[in-house]
């Protein structure tokens, strides 16, 4: 890979997604993942995550997902349309009126080999007011690791990958043969931004949004308990990213992975290697599987606990409180006292 287009991308910054019946992600979006819906109309929908004016948005003349990825400034975007056309990529510089649509101060957009939409922009637009989630949840960790990362199902995924990682220059994390294939790819220090599953067909599989408490996925997956056929994957833990998570369905078909606690990398000093405890290391039984793909992981993952298995717990400053005296041991070790 040419360590040159590793530069220019630096997130997710939004996704935008089709509906038939948009109205029916108010509430999803709402009341259970808790993101603030901050405009309507008969045909679209727009939701906050943070103090972004927007993070994901549904529109019913959408026939597929697009996927926006945030450069640094109009000079980064200029370089990554030079790049994408040096290799004989058609790229579009989007009029005023999209940019607007799009709240950002600048973008372009492009596909990758199998047609996905992919969008570039620099200057995203801020809210006013602050941001009021729809339900009473912590809060999303975005920031400089954007609104989460996306995972896509494709045929043939070597005919993807050079384009995601040799022209666009996402960076290899790990990938899994068992009981999918799968890759997946960083572009900062969350763990992966995009991967790519096997799946013999081409589209969106979910999007990651993270948490900071882990009450807040355990709210919702309560939440989602409480519809059928709402949870496509149980609650559990990731063996590669470490993230505590559920899968719920949206009204759009794919899936929202919700999830807490997940690992930072550091880009610089990472080393690709396969993750050979499959995809879990407790947890996440998937119904979209076949059943013998389902038996597969259940195996995997029993084989993970007979070995004992273990990941360490990302807590990050800010979604945690110390319980003072829980502990006197570490209390005094804390004080620098002899307990």
């Amino acid at each position: 890979m040419d360590p040159a287009a590793a530069s220019e991308l630096l997130c997710l910054g939004y996704v935008g997604v089709g509906a038939d019946s948009p109205s029916d992600w108010r509430t999803f979006g709402t009341e259970l993942l808790g993101m603030q819906c901050i405009d309507a109309t008969a045909g679209a929908l727009a939701f906050r995550m943070d103090e972004r004016r927007q993070r994901l948005f549904v529109d019913r003349a959408l026939e597929a997902p697009v996927y926006g990825w945030e450069v640094a400034d109009a000079a980064a975007l200029d370089r990554l349309a030079a790049r994408l056309e040096t290799a004989g990529i058609a790229v579009r510089r989007e009029p005023q009126a999209r940019c607007d649509q799009r709240l950002v101060a600048g973008m372009i957009s492009f596909r990758d080999p199998l047609g996905t939409r992919l969008e570039a922009f620099h200057g995203p637009m801020l809210a006013d007011a602050p941001f009021r989630p729809g339900r009473a949840i912590s809060g999303f960790r975005t920031g400089p690791l954007g609104m989460g990362h996306a995972v896509l199902t494709v045929e043939n995924a070597t005919a993807v990958l050079p384009f995601y990682l040799d022209l666009l220059g996402f960076r290899l994390s790990d990938w899994t043969q068992r009981p999918f294939r799968a890759w997946f790819m960083h572009l900062n220090p969350r763990h992966h931004s995009l991967a790519l599953i096997e799946t013999g067909r081409h589209g969106l599989h979910h999007l990651m949004v993270e948490l900071y408490s882990l009450d807040d996925v355990g709210q919702g997956y309560d939440l989602a308990q409480g519809e059928p056929g709402r949870v496509g994957a149980t609650l559990g833990r990731h063996a590669n990213d470490h993230m505590t998570s559920f899968y719920a369905r949206t009204p759009s078909g794919f899936m929202v992975e919700y999830g807490w606690g997940g690992r930072s990398i550091d880009p610089a000093s990472w080393q690709a290697e396969e993750c050979h405890e499959g995809p879990s290391l407790w947890g996440h039984d998937r119904d979209w599987l076949s059943p013998e793909g389902r038996a597969e992981a259940r195996a995997i993952r029993l084989a993970a606990a007979a070995e004992g298995k273990r990941a360490p717990v990302h807590v990050l400053p800010g979604n945690h409180d110390l319980l003072a005296g829980a502990c006197p041991w570490w209390s005094a070790a804390v004080r620098g006292e002899t307990p």
